[in-house]
């Protein structure tokens, strides 16, 4: 059920980049709130004219005016730009006050030491949330506010995807790189895909064509097959000694797992790197 105080809140975004765009996006299209309701600040005034021209929220000058106008303030800066900017408002949140931080790197402790009033949350949206098939994890602090948090950002944020509440940070770090930085992964490979495609001499549209459903397809079937392990699901598709057989056990041979394990501990060992260099 939707909490009805969403009808008089106000949600304010520092910072008008992409996933700004997405989350208003997601915001209205849901109905929960009315434009009038979104405050929107930026660096430059730029991305203040598309926003206002896209959805007709309104805009502030100044980060402190989000601050002391909103209920939720979503801060959505560039992480090694966030303890800076942060430093300019970190007196001006209440205690009621709701903050969400999407910055990689910086967990709720440096949150905490950054802003101690109010109530903390960190969220990582991935970029498919732009059409409404992405994961959202978050994290909250664990205190009486938990469940209030948590269900205040099922409310403002279920339109984008799947919303999935992690319980440590290391977790959010794993979610973060499997589903956020995994979806840059997954782009990767549907590169080589096409291009092996199009060196048999399909055009750049057949071949683009041909990855995007294969890869499309087996996610669907996989979604849509309940109670049947992905693991089980190749084993239909492969015979003994037959040409997928072969394809997999050549890319086993050349430690394809491996390879994409160690890309998932560089991109964490990077989110500590982030989260050390907002500390100094």
């Amino acid at each position: 059920m939707t909490n009805p105080l969403l009808k008089s809140m106000k949600i304010g975004f520092i910072g008008a980049g992409n996933m700004t765009q997405t989350m208003i996006k997601g915001i209205l299209e849901s109905k929960l709130l009315r434009p009038e309701q979104i405050i929107v600040s930026n660096r430059t005034p730029g991305k203040l004219i598309k926003v206002t021209e896209l959805f007709h929220v309104q805009t502030r000058d100044h980060n402190e005016q989000v601050v002391e106008e909103c209920d939720v303030v979503i801060l959505a800066m560039k992480p090694q730009d966030l303890p800076a900017a942060v430093e300019v408002f970190a007196n001006h949140f209440e205690k009621h006050q709701t903050i969400v931080s999407l910055a990689a790197g910086i967990n709720l402790k440096d949150l905490e030491r950054l802003i101690p009033i109010g109530r903390l949350v960190r969220v990582m949206p991935n970029t498919p949330a732009v059409i409404g098939r992405g994961v959202i994890g978050y994290l909250t602090q664990d205190n009486d506010d938990k469940e209030i948090v948590a269900d205040l950002m099922e409310d403002l944020f279920s339109n984008l995807g799947v919303m999935l509440q992690v319980d440590t940070e290391d977790q959010f770090d794993a979610l973060m790189v499997s589903c956020s930085s995994g979806t840059g992964f997954v782009f990767e490979m549907m590169m080589y895909w096409q291009d092996w495609i199009q060196e048999r001499g399909f055009s750049d549209e057949d071949s683009k064509k041909m990855t995007i459903e294969t890869f499309l397809g087996a996610s669907l079937l996989a979604a849509q097959s309940a109670g049947i392990d992905i693991e089980e699901l190749q084993a239909r598709v492969t015979s003994k000694k037959g040409v997928t057989a072969a394809g997999l056990n050549s890319m086993r041979e050349l430690e394809i797992e491996r390879a994409l394990r160690i890309s998932f501990e560089k991109a964490s060992m990077r989110s500590k790197e982030l989260s050390l260099s907002g500390k100094r």
